[in-house]
């Protein structure tokens, strides 16, 4: 009997490998997660002027209110159990969980994503929208880690096109955090002085490292940051006015500096760089315990890393190490201790059950 050409075999081996995957992330199974109540000194969730006081109070509805607390995040099936663990600890440690509104965005309007986000937290509220990958796909370049060029990873760019009008600010999370402390605090963030943007910098990192030579060799370049103290940002965490990035037209400005890195290599870092070429020295800083980001350590190796000296609000695994997949090989961090209890992932003997 013949045997396939080792090119063809590849090919086989290869495409079975990516059904296997794709197939063990569908059969994920998660537990239902306990409700969260506010607390008494939470104000409730009116409808704004120009809603009617007499229409039911609807997820549709409450979206709008001047009260919520709004939170945006990606879902896909490859971060989808880091993102459950997200919501969990966002709820749990919130002073008024029920005023807490997720805006989830998707590939596709994946009815699967909304199924497992419901029967596990059948009292959330969220709205769930479609982004469009091939708008954003001829503009990716090619970044050092290939879960960097996810089209999806580009999302956060687009929140102000599609999220509701009426909401005028959000706070975009990666998938990989855990919340330990009250997420109002960091949602009510002031941005004084019409800025768009607060976020943890960090002022101490290499902030040329995060662009080519090409890019400071090249005067009508790196004027760009002429008149500013640049600093380095996680994109990871932010806080946003959408009301003044839609009036900035900062999609279009982040755009035309992909569109730019399309001609001239100009970074290696996926979607950070376009931000921090647009805001950087301009943002509202935030608290470094907002944002304990590198957990996951480098985009190369993923190696175990410390906390940053100081207090801890929220936990970031960003790098290429990611805690459950570490806990699932029996290889943990020592730090992946502190994501493990907010797992709701059902193991899979418990099924049937």
């Amino acid at each position: 009997m013949s045997q396939p050409p080792p090119l063809l075999l590849l090919l086989l081996l290869t495409t079975s490998a990516v059904v296997s995957a794709a197939t063990k992330q569908q059969q994920q199974k998660f537990r239902e997660a306990p409700q969260f109540y506010n607390s008494l000194d939470c104000p409730s969730l009116t409808l704004s002027d120009d809603q009617d006081d007499n229409a039911a109070p609807d997820d549709s509805l409450i979206v709008c209110s001047e009260q919520a607390i709004h939170l945006a995040m990606t879902l896909d099936l490859a971060y989808i159990r880091g993102s459950m663990a997200a919501i969990l600890s966002i709820l749990q440690h919130s002073s008024c969980p029920q005023n807490t509104f997720f805006h989830f965005v998707v590939s596709s309007d994946h009815p699967q994503l909304r199924a497992t986000v419901s029967a596990s937290f059948p009292f959330l509220r969220f709205n769930v929208y479609s982004f469009d990958d091939a708008a954003v796909a001829g503009l990716i370049s090619t970044s050092i880690r290939s879960a960097l060029d996810c089209p999806l990873n580009y999302a956060r760019s687009y929140l102000a096109n599609l999220l509701p009008l009426c909401v005028p600010r959000v706070v975009y999370l990666d998938s990989d955090v855990v919340v330990v402390d009250d997420i109002a605090s960091l949602f009510s963030t002031p941005l004084p002085n019409d800025a768009v943007l607060a976020a943890p910098e960090y002022c101490y990192a290499n902030f040329t490292s995060y662009f080519t030579p090409t890019f400071w060799s090249n005067p009508s370049l790196s004027v760009t940051f002429a008149n500013r103290r640049p600093c380095y940002f996680n994109t990871g965490v932010m806080v946003i006015d959408l009301n003044r990035w839609r009036a900035g037209e900062y999609t279009r400005k982040i755009e035309e500096w992909m569109e730019l890195q399309k001609r001239i290599r100009i970074y290696d870092l996926g979607s950070l760089p376009p931000f921090l070429l647009v805001f950087a020295g301009n943002i509202v800083p935030v608290d470094h315990r907002w944002n304990q980001h590198g957990l996951g350590g480098d985009n190369f190796r993923g190696l175990c890393r410390d906390l940053h000296p100081g207090p801890v609000s929220l936990l970031h695994w960003s790098g290429k190490g990611k805690p459950w997949a570490r806990l699932d090989a029996g290889r943990p961090c020592p730090l992946d201790a502190l994501w493990a209890p907010y797992d709701l992932l059902q193991p899979p003997f418990l099924f049937d059950s």
